[in-house]
């Protein structure tokens, strides 16, 4: 039995934000993948919990007007990986939260918690880093929308606010129009495996594919958030699409990663992983978007 003191049960986000304000201590849960692994340590014991997972408006992937990929936080990562606008648009997100743990995981878990629990080492994290994306959250004081980024806090720390909910993940028409990506996750085993290096790169080439217009590479567990390596980014726009290129690229992202050693890797090693990794994503990148090397 799991040590729970209340459940609650949410029905629409209103009703969400509203219980969470009259049990300012509970905990939200979703799908459980994380929760209740916590609950089963004990790390919770006694707590009160706020599901809302029966909240049908918050699941599932729509085009805004305005273009924008718009995300639900409840939508499972199997669901975003079949999903007709992820694979049309940006379908290397599908291929990332498809990595994530076994089929029961990607089942039941969310792209909301996955990335919720601040957890560098999210599968869906660091691809949600490379495209741009921006957190839409719901609280007492209505609705705001932060980059990503800036919702990464600290090692399993988020920006939510006291009585806040996730409500949405967007993605811009002009971060994804034009643009192709790849991610890759090394880790020891190739299945229910935790990252020791995640990587993914998005690039836009020029009408002729010829050059590269745009690129934007992001990486978990090089640092204690999903973190963009902004300087390799900068230092090949508007370079030709050639192996010389691609070398500048994996060279000089170590300019802005810092990861660290652990028992599962040494940083040397994260190191060497991080050249490599950028390497295969932006020439797999390259190919995608129709260009040669």
């Amino acid at each position: 039995m799991y040590d729970i003191k209340a459940l609650y049960e949410a029905f629409s986000v209103e009703e969400a934000v509203s219980l969470m304000q009259k049990h300012p201590e509970a905990r939200i849960i979703a799908g459980g993948s994380d929760v209740l692994i916590k609950l089963r340590e004990g790390k919770l014991a006694g707590c009160e919990l706020v599901s809302i997972y029966t909240i049908d408006a918050l699941r599932g992937v729509k085009l805004d007007e305005d273009g924008a990929i718009r995300i639900l936080p409840l939508t499972s990562f199997s669901h975003i990986t079949k999903d007709p606008i992820i694979n049309e648009h940006i379908k290397v997100l599908g291929e990332a939260v498809d990595m994530v743990g076994g089929p029961q995981i990607r089942n039941i878990g969310t792209i909301g918690g996955n990335i919720s629990n601040g957890v560098t080492s999210a599968d869906s994290a660091s691809t949600l880093h490379a495209w741009d994306a921006i957190v839409e959250l719901t609280g007492p004081d209505g609705v705001r929308q932060l980059p990503i980024s800036e919702y990464y806090v600290s090692a399993g720390k988020v920006a939510l606010k006291p009585c806040e909910l996730l409500t949405a993940i967007l993605i811009r028409k002009q971060s994804y129009s034009g643009y192709k990506g790849h991610y890759i996750k090394y880790a020891m085993r190739n299945a229910m495996d935790i990252a020791t290096l995640g990587c993914s790169v998005n690039v836009k080439l020029s009408d002729d594919k010829k050059s590269v217009s745009d690129a934007r590479i992001a990486y978990g567990v090089a640092g204690p958030v999903p973190m963009r390596a902004k300087t390799a980014e900068e230092r090949i726009k508007n370079m030709p699409v050639s192996h010389e290129t691609v070398e500048l690229f994996a060279e000089a992202v170590e300019q802005d990663i810092n990861p660290r050693d652990s028992w599962r890797a040494s940083r040397d090693f994260r190191l060497h992983l991080a050249r490599e990794l950028a390497r295969r994503c932006l020439t797999e990148s390259i190919r995608l978007n129709g260009g040669e090397l």
